[in-house]
């Protein structure tokens, strides 16, 4: 590309073309190193990632552990067909169980407790059928047969345990002083290197923390796991808006979803079912500007090339590339946009210097 000098362009004025030209093509070309994490998620390849939940109905939470066992196979399977049906060239990387899935009849949380020997071998077959890797809540006994913890087992595709997150935040009822029957709190928040992007986990009354989201952030998560009893989104969409998170819950009843980072629920199932869902990890978010036309000018110049989900009602959309050799950094900065965050910063500097510093400075 030349741009030809006319006498209507000082020396500045080229130059600058001539510089956002230079600018423009850099951005055009892939950046070496590019899954690092020192590069900016837009300008990363795309990072598809295959994921699967469960409404599994409240009756297995009453069931036999061996019910419970063929109720995961059974459930997983679904998830695994639905995924192969609606994603014949994708596998399936996740499956997410709720809370407890994985426990015993009783009257107390002492009875109802397993070891994690007596499950470890069905939920790594189970991972290891489909090869995916599988959540799996379990109410389980440790080492220490006093110490009991509301947990959340995490297999890999080839069967074997890649991790397990323990509830930091057990609920009390109003009225005891007890936590979840005699459960022991969980002290860290892993976060967890699988082969299809960083995941952290949740349970349940943890969503009301902010620690547990803050922590599991700074850990570089980028999909986050919800096991629970409860199908609230109010507040897990929050944490997944601040801090750029997928959040993929799954109960025993009411709501399964998928809640994207700009906050807003992407996919949902509000009745006993399996849900499948893809997401890309290299994803920008835009706010409204004319030249975007809500997403059909990229639409229009990248064809199915180009991915988004615009909303009207929030003046924003996650937009992602489906072209390996083209991000969707590339895409947007080829019409001139910037992702929104960048673009409030700059507002802001413009703003501070026309009223000489930020708000509340003089």
């Amino acid at each position: 590309m030349t741009l030809r000098q006319s006498p209507r362009f000082s020396a500045p004025v080229r130059f600058a073309a001539i510089a956002g030209v230079l600018l423009w093509a850099a951005a055009a070309l892939p950046a070496a190193g590019a899954d690092s994490p020192s590069v900016p998620r837009r300008d990363r390849p795309p990072r598809k990632v295959l994921i699967g939940t469960v409404i599994s109905g409240a009756d297995i939470l009453k069931a036999p552990l061996g019910e419970r066992l063929d109720r995961m196979d059974e459930l997983v399977s679904k998830i695994a067909d639905a995924a192969g049906r609606d994603y014949p060239s994708k596998r399936l990387d996740l499956v997410v169980l709720p809370e407890t899935f994985l426990a015993r009849p009783g009257e107390t949380v002492a009875e109802q407790a397993v070891r994690l020997d007596e499950v470890r071998q069905r939920i790594g077959a189970c991972a290891r059928l489909h090869a995916c890797y599988l959540v799996a809540g379990v109410l389980m006994r440790e080492a220490d047969p006093d110490r009991l913890s509301n947990a959340a087992v995490l297999v890999d595709r080839a069967g074997n345990i890649a991790g397990i997150y323990r509830k930091v935040h057990p609920v009390a009822p109003t009225g005891s002083d007890v936590l979840e029957g005699g459960t022991t709190p969980g002290a860290d928040f892993p976060v967890f290197d699988c082969d299809f992007g960083r995941l952290g986990i949740q349970i349940c009354f943890d969503m009301l923390y902010p620690d547990g989201w803050d922590a599991l952030a700074k850990g570089g998560a980028q999909i986050i796991a919800l096991p629970s009893a409860s199908a609230e989104t109010v507040r897990p969409a929050s944490y997944a808006r601040e801090h750029g998170f997928y959040v993929v819950n799954a109960t025993p009843k009411a709501r399964a979803a998928f809640i994207s980072p700009l906050g807003i629920i992407e996919a949902q199932v509000t009745s006993e079912s399996v849900l499948v869902h893809e997401i890309d990890l290299s994803y920008a978010i835009l706010h409204w500007e004319a030249q975007l036309e809500n997403g059909e000018a990229l639409r229009r110049k990248f064809g199915d090339r180009v991915g988004f989900n615009y909303y009207d009602t929030e003046d924003m959309g996650l937009f992602w590339s489906n072209d390996p050799k083209t991000t969707i950094g590339q895409m947007i900065a080829s019409l001139g946009l910037i992702e929104v965050d960048d673009s409030v910063a700059r507002i802001r500097a413009l703003q501070d210097r026309a009223r000489g510093g930020p708000p509340g400075a003089r």
